[in-house]
């Protein structure tokens, strides 16, 4: 099977030009002007926009939580990834503690094995470390290609794991050449404020907001930052959202020191003031919580100054009937929010648009940044030969509006409902296959890939 994308603007982290694109198999064969060579397939891509399919590494399907579990599948979800042009994405293994990490992947390969629909891989969210779990770090990385490990330093009972295992963890994830993503938010200082409104009879939303205030992220992300210079070991900050959390970054600048941060497409749209509207707040409950205006702000110029490496998603969807679990206690609220669909297409339209970010550096957060970090560039996140056919074109002028009437997550409401974009996704391939053409899905569950990845080295 072969295609050729024609007459496109083709957009990477470094190049915008004009040129074909012939594509043979699953990856790139030839990119140039006027290019002189049949193809079963012909896309006439004048007028638009070409890029490297989005990578979002980090969301939650079928993710067991707070007594429920999200509501998108690895089929709904992945699949609701490529309407929105995203042909990746890498979720989170959760450990349970008390047991291996081979048990857990096992189970999350029972969710996603021949479900996926888009490409796919895995973090390892380590929530007991010892010496038994550190005896399995190198098998993840050398021959399951899991080179991530997630921990959290928050939930304690659950997923939280203390300093002295997380500088172990360390130590041993940068022996085998892995990278350790943090959860960075002061897990003890949270559970006493959530006891404290609880006891005081304050239960709405806006307390779940009011208890994790912008020091309990600041605090965390330097003490991390700390361990991760101590031991030498890659860093990673997931969801970082506030203006005292990226200054503890650009203080260990100071030092040399690099630590990788993402943030969320919500955190630089969305603000605190959704969880004064009394239980509607609820559809924004999640942790971190959403900040002030003053944080957006920050982010924005953050993206720019090369602090801010990665826009993602933390998609973590809950139908409203498991939102109101906690319609009497906030702190019963499952945390997470729909977003896998609409991250590229706000991404641009909020962006590029209205001259936040260039072009370049929206193709550089949304894609390249990711692949480059978590080991899988130039297979994944750009357009170049040898590269995957992963291709998403867009057409940088349709208008249209979000609403939950139209997306395809498996959620029965958006968090961006009504909001008018400039920019619409039109044809997506992965892997040399076109996927997503004029709103129709033309690929079935099974044809995502789980994605092997390489060992990092900490730069991109």
């Amino acid at each position: 099977m072969s295609i050729l994308i024609k007459n496109g603007r083709v957009i990477t982290a470094t190049d915008d030009y004009v040129a074909d694109i012939y594509i043979e198999g699953e990856t790139i064969q030839q990119i140039g002007a006027n290019l002189q060579v049949s193809a079963d397939t012909v896309i006439d891509a004048s007028g638009k926009l070409v890029m490297p399919g989005g990578i979002d590494p980090h969301v939650h399907l079928q993710m067991p939580f707070m007594g429920t579990s999200s509501s998108d599948t690895y089929e709904t979800g992945t699949r609701a990834a490529l309407y929105g042009g995203t042909t990746t994405v890498i979720d989170f293994i959760l450990q349970t503690q008390g047991k291996s990490l081979n048990s857990a992947l096992q189970e999350w390969k029972g969710r996603s094995d021949n479900n996926a629909v888009g490409d796919y891989s895995f973090h390892m969210a380590v929530t007991d470390f010892n010496e038994e779990t550190k005896k399995e770090i190198q098998h993840f990385i050398e021959v399951e290609g899991i080179t991530s490990f997630k921990t959290f330093m928050a939930y304690k009972g659950a997923l939280m794991i203390n300093d002295s295992q997380m500088v172990g963890l360390m130590h041993e994830v940068k022996k085998h050449g892995g990278l350790i993503n943090v959860h960075a938010t002061n897990g003890d200082m949270i559970d006493y404020l959530i006891d404290k409104h609880r006891s005081e009879g304050k239960l709405a939303p806006l307390y779940h907001y009011l208890s994790q205030p912008e020091v309990t992220e600041a605090e965390a992300s330097s003490r991390f930052a700390d361990m991760a210079d101590y031991t030498g070991c890659p860093g990673y900050i997931v969801h970082l959202t506030c203006e005292g959390a990226l200054n503890a970054v650009r203080f260990a600048t100071r030092r040399n020191q690099h630590v990788f941060v993402e943030t969320c497409i919500q955190y630089l749209l969305l603000d605190a003031s959704l969880y004064e509207n009394n239980f509607e707040g609820a559809k924004w409950v999640m942790s971190p919580p959403l900040r002030e205006k003053k944080d957006q702000e920050t982010l924005w110029a953050g993206i720019n100054q090369g602090l801010v490496n990665v826009v993602a998603t933390d998609h973590c969807p809950f139908m409203w009937e498991q939102k109101l679990m906690g319609k009497d206690d906030f702190s019963k609220i499952p945390n997470g929010h729909p977003a896998i669909e609409n991250r590229m297409e706000l991404l641009f339209s909020e962006g590029v648009n209205k001259g936040k970010i260039s072009l370049n550096k929206y193709v550089e957060v949304a894609s390249t940044n990711a692949a480059k970090i978590f080991g899988m560039f130039p297979k994944k996140g750009t357009i170049a030969i040898g590269s995957d056919a992963d291709i998403v074109i867009i057409d940088p002028n349709e208008r249209h509006t979000l609403s939950a009437a139209t997306h395809h997550m498996n959620v029965d409401y958006s968090a961006y409902e009504g909001w008018a974009l400039t920019g619409k996704v039109k044809t997506v391939l992965l892997r040399g296959t076109i996927a997503i053409d004029n709103n129709q899905c033309k690929v079935e569950k099974g044809f995502g890939q789980f994605i092997k990845r390489n060992k990092v080295n900490g730069k991109i």
